[in-house]
């Protein structure tokens, strides 16, 4: 019998697939990635069972996750089209990693996914699949199979005692991990209605949140941070804490209509507190620490960065390349930035480095002054040189 491994999620569509893949003589194998969405483990992997799975896969990726993906995006400060911090899109490559590295434990010749055919995850996963392992098949069962309808998939799971949940209406499509959550469908499909405040999971109404202003110092080593408040926090704590004290003030909301990889434009809100709040210091840090040139170009940098990972480009020798330029700009990127939280709105308010370029005797308008302005006429001459007709 061929065997599959199949990348489970424990919703309707993964699900269906289980029973579906059976049918047409495949062993289902299914891997389930803990990336710190927080899902009840034991009972995914006993609906995978159920459903028909040999075997179930559950790994706890959230340090590799952490540490080989997240963090090099944010030294990087990539974020797609100037709001998304890419959560889901940095998780894929991830998994699709393990997809490969399962199929070769199990000798299975194919791996499938419930992605849609709408979507960019399908992209993300197929193409890192694609460049590990090419001799593999893939399924994407929601692309081909004969439902047409969520109804018809629920009517497909009753017949085969699948355990589903058919009485909850879930409005929204909600992908979730430790770096941030991916919110869209529902009423977030009519751009004339704004986002409800029940589409939100882990952010609190800015306009509700508490009066008094919240101080957090991070403190970067080499562009990784290493503490808040001058108190160390391994990476996973760190990310957790900023999530859950970013939430309570309202920071990380972004609203988005998004070009799509596949071409179409599409609306989605994030909530990403922690990425948000790290990203604002980190950029701040660099700000300081980088010579001009350095920073615009790391800019452009940046954008190519994110529209790779959002384009699941993420095993691609450009990205690998570039990843080493931006590993080469964080050597110095060690330092604390303070930040003010205050209704929705983060905000460095101090800065400081022991790499410095900030030199207050050549800033200042103060009697301190020691920048020679008698300079400035010379040069403005040679600069505008070129231009003069």
């Amino acid at each position: 019998m061929k065997k599959v491994i199949l990348a489970y999620s424990g919703g309707l569509d993964t699900s269906c697939a289980i029973r579906w893949l059976k049918e047409r003589g495949y062993e289902v194998i299914c891997f389930v990635a803990d990336l710190g969405q927080g899902e009840n483990f034991p009972a995914i992997k006993k609906r995978a069972l159920i459903a028909g799975a040999k075997k179930v896969y559950i790994k706890d990726l959230q340090d590799e996750f952490i540490n080989d993906f997240i963090m090099p995006a944010l030294k990087a400060n990539a974020v797609y089209e100037g709001k998304y911090f890419l959560a889901t899109a940095l998780g894929r490559p991830l998994i699709a990693k393990y997809l490969v590295e399962i199929a070769h434990k199990e000798k299975a010749t194919a791996v499938a996914h419930g992605c849609t055919g709408k979507g960019n995850d399908q992209v993300r996963l197929e193409v890192t699949v694609g460049i590990l392992d090419p001799k593999l098949e893939i399924i994407a069962p929601v692309r081909i199979w004969e439902f047409k309808s969520r109804e018809e998939e629920i009517e497909y799971a009753l017949r085969f005692k699948i355990p589903i949940d058919v009485t909850k209406k879930k409005p929204y499509s909600i992908d979730r991990n430790l770096w941030g959550i991916s919110i869209e469908a529902g009423i977030l499909e009519d751009l004339e209605q704004a986002p409800p405040q029940d589409a939100y999971l882990i952010t609190q109404d800015p306009q509700r949140v508490s009066n008094t202003p919240k101080y957090l110092e991070i403190h970067f080593e080499k562009g990784l941070p290493k503490k808040i408040n001058g108190k160390n926090y391994p990476l996973k704590n760190l990310i957790g804490y900023l999530n859950k004290v970013g939430g309570q003030y309202g920071i990380g909301r972004s609203d988005l209509l998004e070009n799509r990889l596949v071409g179409i434009k599409s609306r989605e809100i994030y909530e990403a507190p922690a990425a948000t709040i790290l990203y604002t210091a980190h950029k701040e840090l660099e700000s300081l620490v980088l010579d001009r040139e350095l920073v615009h170009f790391k800019e452009m940098v940046a954008l190519k960065y994110a529209e790779l990972v959002y384009y699941g480009l993420w095993y691609s020798k450009l990205k690998e390349a570039l990843d080493a330029f931006v590993e080469s700009t964080q050597e110095k990127v060690t330092g604390a930035v303070k930040l003010k939280l205050f209704k929705g709105s983060c905000v460095a308010v101090t800065r400081k480095s022991p790499y410095s370029l900030y030199k207050r005797e050549l800033s200042t308008y103060g009697s301190e002054d020691k920048f020679n302005q008698k300079l400035a006429e010379g040069f403005i001459k040679i600069w505008g040189l070129p231009y003069q007709k």
